[in-house]
Formats: structure tokens, sequence, C-alpha cells
């Protein structure tokens, strides 16, 4: 059993005791109950109500919830701390006091000594028992009485007669008084508990080379017989080691702390030359302090050399060869190494780097976590005419460093020689783009660029032909062989296909190599401005109130595709039609705007203005347009009513009869209807 039982029993005297039932099989890891069974306190004088004595250590394996504590002499108590004190003032109290602690998942008994006690002579039994003391709130208390004892796992019949007490007390006026009184049986322990491993299998590690004795592992058991016996007193040993070689005996245990370590030098505990890498021992925990008679339980132990970095690693030959087309990219060698170290752990892992032979960084060399090779690849497309053969120096380390009396040697670096493939590369411009600078609507057939292909493959002689790839308006020819460009339209910068000035071709270069190869190259035209567009008048409508005061009609102005000087300062002014000045007047404003207006007021209809504008080319361009005007009836709300009037356009008979109605009548239209 895990610990003394005692059974505490309350009863009136004469009683007879009986015991019968099985000790509870105890809590794996954890021994519910007093986890410190005695305990001693010296008297110094009287004890002090509320003085903390001493605390008791419990635990029940569950939080210690509604755990309850009864002593044998009532005077004293277990607070919540767990500190064992007086309720009152005590003067004497028994040499000896029991504590029962109680719960839903423990009952245990601890015993308390009392030294130094002053002799008294007893003048009862009361006295004797250390009970003579009476509480002020109660008058009588229960008597402690001899503890009997009882081995555990009696056998039935029960229940059993163990013992008969009868008692009697007197009080202070000499009265017999009986009962209550409590009785504690002891429960001796028997070796009914195997030791039990928590696990059935335990895992640890231990570095290659460590010293002789370097701890691995715990191994711990627990048996839930009473630990102040050797029931509970376990011992440990090593059983069985697999496999049993270099040595049977690699290992050691500390028989009774249950420490595994190391028993070998640590040059035979090498990783590499041990057979294997993981070591499985059986454990045997035996109790009675590993006697004969002792129960045993059993576990095992698998335990890992793990890696330590003492190799390097060495590639497999001291030279790679590598063959890559020019202008391609990406993996043209895989490096392989050997490294006596676990693969899977830094001491394993590969590191390349390369050293020399490759000052325009056009390779790279990077680790394959699958098979720790490295994959050398190009990464800037390579040229055959330029170098055919690149000899490059690659040295690989491990992730980890290496341990301090071993280094990298010569198998740690490498050569690799990668070899350039010629194929047919495409002809080149150049220069790419070619800009040249044209006047627009330069004569059909005008000479507009030269085109200028090579063929990379210097070291083949081959021809080039040239031909029109993108010509969006359909403006140029190509001469196939020469690479001359001419014009097959007329030029125009106005032209939507022109951006910027700009006028954009692609033109395509094809070698006769095996197979056929091209290349492209772009003309851009930046053409020049010619006079060959004249100017117009904006806007083209105009509207005026018919009983306006201000004459002002509208500012028009002058608009050119052309560029400057092709375009403004504009010339705006009425047309060329007599008697146009006494209606109308326009008024320059800037070097592209005008102002129109009226020299007298018109009735409401619209009347087509004839105007005439000059751009500042040279040679000038002119333009003769007309500006709608609109007279309109203007309303209060500030609408223009102009959807009934008529439509007049200003001519010579119109003036003359505007001159002759004149001289006849108020100012009439100087307009005739259309």
């Amino acid at each position: 059993m895990d610990i003394g039982v005692r059974i505490l029993l309350a009863f009136l005297v004469p009683q007879v005791a009986h015991v019968g039932g099985q000790e509870d099989g105890g809590h794996e890891g954890c021994v519910p109950g007093f986890q410190v069974k005695h305990y001693q306190v010296v008297y110094s004088g009287p004890f002090q109500k509320g003085q903390a004595l001493l605390q008791v250590e419990f635990d029940d394996c569950a939080g210690n919830e509604d755990v309850k504590f009864e002593v044998s002499d009532p005077s004293f108590h277990v607070d919540g701390d767990l500190n064992l004190a007086p309720q009152r003032d005590v003067q004497y109290t028994s040499p000896v006091m029991f504590i029962h602690g109680l719960s839903a998942h423990a009952d245990d008994m601890a015993q308390v000594e009392v030294s130094g006690l002053p002799i008294q002579s007893p003048h009862n039994l009361r006295d004797i028992l250390g009970l003579g003391q009476t509480l002020p709130y109660r008058s009588k208390r229960s008597l402690l009485v001899p503890p009997m004892i009882i081995t555990e796992n009696q056998r039935a019949p029960f229940p059993r007669i163990i013992g008969k007490l009868e008692v009697s007390t007197t009080d202070i006026a000499g009265n017999v008084v009986e009962g209550p009184a409590q009785l504690v049986i002891t429960v001796i322990d028997q070796n009914d508990n195997r030791p039990i491993f928590k696990e059935t299998r335990y895992t640890g590690e231990v570095l290659e080379g460590s010293p002789t004795g370097t701890t691995v592992m715990t191994m711990m058991a627990f048996d839930a017989d009473d630990p102040a016996t050797d029931n509970a007193a376990l011992r440990y040993n090593i059983v069985r080691q697999s496999p049993n070689n270099p040595v049977l005996n690699m290992f050691s245990i500390d028989a009774e702390r249950g420490d595994i370590v190391t028993a070998i030098p640590p040059a035979l505990l090498d990783r590499e030359t041990l057979p294997t890498t993981t070591y499985e021992l059986e454990i045997v925990a035996k109790d009675m302090a590993g006697s004969e008679v002792g129960l045993t339980g059993t576990a095992t132990a698998t335990i890992t050399i793990t890696d330590k970095n003492d190799h390097a690693p060495e590639f497999t030959h001291p030279l790679f060869e590598a063959y890559v087309n020019e202008g391609s990219t990406g993996v043209v060698v895989n490096l392989t190494v050997d490294d006596r170290d676990d693969p899977d752990t830094g001491a394993g892992r590969a590191i390349y780097s390369i050293i020399d032979g490759d000052p325009t960084q056009s390779f790279e060399i990077q680790t394959n976590p699958d098979n720790n090779e490295g994959m050398l690849s190009v990464v800037k497309p390579l040229d055959y005419e330029a170098m055919s053969l690149h000899t490059l120096f690659i040295k690989v380390e491990n992730e980890d460093p290496l341990v301090p009396d071993v280094g990298y040697g010569p198998s740690s670096t490498a050569t690799v020689h990668v070899k350039i493939l010629d194929i047919n590369e495409g002809p080149v411009f150049f220069p790419d783009p070619l800009k040249v600078t044209r006047m627009e609507n330069i004569p059909l057939g005008s000479f507009v660029a030269s085109l200028n292909a090579t063929d990379p493959d210097i070291k083949q002689t081959q021809s080039i032909r040239y031909a029109v790839l993108q010509d969006p308006a359909g403006w140029l020819s190509v001469n196939p062989v020469r690479g001359t460009v001419n014009t097959s339209a007329s030029l125009d910068r106005e032209s939507p296909y022109v951006h910027d000035n700009k006028y954009t071709a692609v033109f395509i270069a094809t070698d006769n190599g095996n197979p056929l190869a091209t290349g492209t190259g772009t003309l851009v035209i930046y053409l020049e401005d010619y006079n060959d567009n004249a100017p117009y008048v904006v806007p083209s409508v105009a509207q005026v109130c018919e009983d306006a005061h201000d004459m002002n009609v509208a500012i028009v102005g002058g608009r050119d595709k052309d560029l400057p000087p092709n375009s403004a300062p504009f010339k705006i002014e009425l047309g060329k039609q007599p008697g146009l000045d006494k209606t109308w007047q326009v008024t320059r404003v800037n070097s592209t705007h005008s102002q129109i207006m009226l020299l007298h007021s018109l009735k409401k209809a619209n009347y087509q203005l004839p105007l005439l504008i000059t751009d500042s080319g040279v040679p000038p361009l002119s333009n003769s347009t007309e500006v709608k005007v609109q007279v309109c009836i203007c309303k209060k709300n500030k609408k223009m009513d102009c959807s009934s009037a008529h439509s007049h356009r200003a001519s010579l008979l119109v003036l003359l009869a505007t001159l002759l109605l004149a001289l006849l009548s108020p100012p009439s239209e100087d307009v005739r209807e259309r």
C-alpha cells in the first residue's frame, strides 16, 4: 500500500473494533495524503492561541479541494494554510498528537511529537491522556486511547474482531463519565504493488563523442506501497542492450536515481563507425531496495546517437563538365559530394559557392534540399562568340562549423568546365531604334534611312535580307538586300498614325543559317512640319440678344493643325463681300483671337457672317469660313428664344437695301431672306 492507513473511529465505550476491505491502488505519479507523516514540536512554554506551530504537507493529488483535518487534541486545528495552531491558549498537551486528513481523494494520518513538556502528576485518566483541559464551550470531549495495529490484505471472513476496549473516566467532581473516545487503528503495509513506469517506452539522445559519464536521460518508476518502507524503495538496472556491439555495456544506470549515462570512451561513441545510431535498453525497476524478493516493473529506453560536424564534405570528382547552348539559362550540371555526417542536420547539409571564374556573375549555385547536390545554373545568357569555355572553381562547406580538430581539405573544392555550344543567332540591328528626321510631304520614293543589321555568328558566313514587319500607315518600303528605306506614300505629320511628331515602323532581318534566324529593328521618323493645313475659326455659332445693349457678339479664335511658325499668329477679318463693315466689325484681341461686334441692332433671325482667317506660314494659307450668328429674344429668366429665328446671309444686296431703307425710314434688317 502507498501509505500506512489509519482508521479513526468514534465510538461509545465499551465497543469492539472490526476491520475489513482492501487498499486503494494509489494514483500513478502522485501519492495522495500526507507527504510527511512525522512532525516534531518543541514545548518552550504555553502555546498561544493562533500560534503556528508547524505546516503540514498534504496533497490529495486532486487540488486539495474540500480537505478536512481533525486533530486528536481538540485544542488544536489545521487552518487554511495547513498550519497546526492552538484554537485557544494551551498550558499542556499530550506528548503525541495525531492529525487526520480527509477528502474525496485521500484519507491519511500524520503524527506530531511534542518534546520538552513539563512533568505533571496526573489526577485521572483525562490528565493521563492529555485531555485534562476542557473547552469553555463544551462540557465533554472524546478521549484518546492507545492505537491498534493490523496488517493489510486480511483474509475473510469479515467483520473480524481485532480488540476490545472499556474505558471510563471521572470528572473534576469524581463522577464517572463514559465515552465517546477515538480509536486509531494502524494498517501495516505489505509489498503488494509492483513498480510502474509512467510510459512503457522512453526516448533520449546523446551527442557522439560525448565524455564518459554524460547523462543521457532519467528513468523514473512509481510504487504505490508505503514510501517510508522498503516496499517502495526502488533500484534500477539495465538487463538488455540492443544491439550489443561494439561493447555490451555502452550505457549504465544509477541504481537509485535512474540516470542513464554513457559508459564507453568518446572515441568509441562515433556515430559514423557505430553499427547503428539507435540503441534500445530494457530497464528493470525492483522494489525492496533491489532484493531478490522485490517486485519488478519494466520499460524500454531508446537512445539516439546524434551527429556533430566532425567530417568535412568532399566532392566525388575533382572535375565536372557541363554543356549549354549559347543564349539559354537554367541548371547545367549537378555537383555531388560525400559527407559522412547526418544529411538531415547542419553537420551534413552542404553549402556551395563559386570562388573564382565568374567575373560577370553569369552563374549561380544552390543546394538541392532533396539530395544535397549542388545545382549549377546559368543566370545570364552566354555568348559562344565571346567565350566558348568557362572554367569555374566551386567550394563546398557545411551549414554548421566543423569541430576544432577538423578542417576543409582539397577535396572540398572542385573545377567545373562549362562549354558553350554555338547556335544560329538572329541578326541584330544597330542602332535599335534607328532615329531620323524628315520633312512631311517629301516626294514619293524619297530616301528615309539605311538599316544596319549584323549576324552575331561571326565564325560563319551568312547573308541577311530585310523586310517590312510593321508599317501602320503604309508609307515605307525597304530594299531586301541593301536595307535602304524609301517613301512609298506621302508622309503626313498630322496623320493619326503620328504621335508626338514621331512615326514608328518595325523591320525584320533574316539570315540564311540552318535553321533560319531572324531579328527585328525599329525605325523612328521625326516629321518636320510643312504649312499644308489652312487655319479655321472656332466657334462656328454665336448668340446675341435682340435688344442687347452690349453689341459684342462673340470672341472667335483660330486653329491650325500645323505647328508654329506655320500657325499663329492668325489674322481674322470680315469676308470680302462689300458692305459687311456697315453692320459688323472684327477687332483683334491677341495673336489667336478676335472680337466680333454689331454696329447696330438686328431683328431676331440667323445670320451667316463671312470671315477670312490667314496663318503665318511662308507662304501663308487662308481659309474663307462663316460664323452663324443667332439673334434671339432674351427673356427675364435669362432664357434665349432662338428656335423661330429666320436664317439670313449677308450680301451686297442686303447692304444696299439697308442703306436705302436707312434714308427712308428707321434702320431695318440689312439682309435678304434666303
